[in-house]
């Protein structure tokens, strides 16, 4: 292909669909008491659960941009002519700005950077966008252009067991942190102008996951969408809901199910549950 499409691991492609789509994603680092690991590479979800369970301090690193550079060079070297590098919120991360000084080192005019807004599969449905724009023989202007535009066709929802992981990591400010302090309560949240923002709150995980549905069958309108769900050592009630949601969803082209590695779970916590709402452009 002409240009390459290269992201990060929290767009958490499901098994095989970066490789299937030519996709090269580069690792976040996950800190467990302060030891680094790649995430989805030398650190999974279930190692990342068992982590939290057990209260041992873990954060989070974004790629340096050496790494960032290297995969450039790398899908340059291997005959691409330009490459389309597409990035988490830059609102959640620092790694938008390591793409950005990787591609000055390797050449602004064969690298383009693109901030999603969003992360998991808002992020991930952005990429695979522009890879099937890439695949087609588009040129880096439109390939951009495509995932771009499928990043502001979506839609990111997500209920947490607790808020204060999200705090602890600084990913969402203290003043909604209280939104979900109250005894029994679940957080419904969602990605907004590239931040996560509250939306709701109810009693139970059933009820939130109840309210997910709702949320995503209004998101998805009467149009055509793709579907993702995501979860965290859940995957019972990512089963429900997948299920639910291909009943309600009428316009759905099909619903993935995808674990959420080491990196985003670290902010979340065991036990979310995330909807990706990505509607399709309908014909002029």
């Amino acid at each position: 292909m002409p240009v390459a499409v290269v992201t990060d691991s929290t767009a958490h492609l499901p098994e095989a669909f970066a490789e299937r789509h030519g996709v090269r994603v580069v690792p976040l680092h996950v800190l467990v008491d302060g030891v680094a690991a790649l995430d989805g590479v030398e650190m999974g979800p279930r190692a990342l659960a068992e982590a939290l369970q057990r209260r041992h301090v873990v954060t989070t690193a974004r790629p340096t941009p050496a790494a960032l550079a290297a995969e450039y060079r790398a899908a340059l070297d291997g005959g691409a002519e330009a490459v389309v590098s597409v990035h988490l919120s830059k609102k959640l991360s620092g790694t938008w700005e390591a793409a950005v000084l990787a591609a000055q080192e390797v050449g602004p005019d064969r690298v383009r950077v693109v901030d999603s807004r969003s992360t998991a599969m808002g992020l991930g449905f952005a990429v695979l966008h522009a890879a099937s724009a890439a695949g087609r023989g588009a040129d880096a202007e439109r390939v951009e252009a495509a995932a771009v535009a499928a990043a502001e066709r979506s839609e990111t929802l997500f209920a947490v067991e607790t808020l204060e992981h999200l705090r602890r990591g600084g990913r969402i400010g203290h003043a909604a942190a209280l939104f979900g302090t109250a005894l029994a309560v679940k957080p419904v949240l969602h990605m907004a102008e590239g931040e996560i923002r509250p939306l709701e709150k109810v009693r139970t995980m059933h009820r939130a996951t109840a309210r997910l549905v709702d949320l995503a069958e209004r998101a998805a309108g009467d149009g055509p969408v793709e579907l993702a769900v995501h979860h965290l050592a859940a995957p019972e009630r990512a089963a429900e809901l997948a299920s639910r949601l291909e009943e309600r969803v009428a316009g759905s082209a099909g619903c993935v199910v995808s674990e959420l590695g080491a990196v985003i779970g670290a902010h979340t916590g065991p036990g979310v549950l995330g909807v990706v709402v990505q509607r399709t452009p309908q014909p002029e």
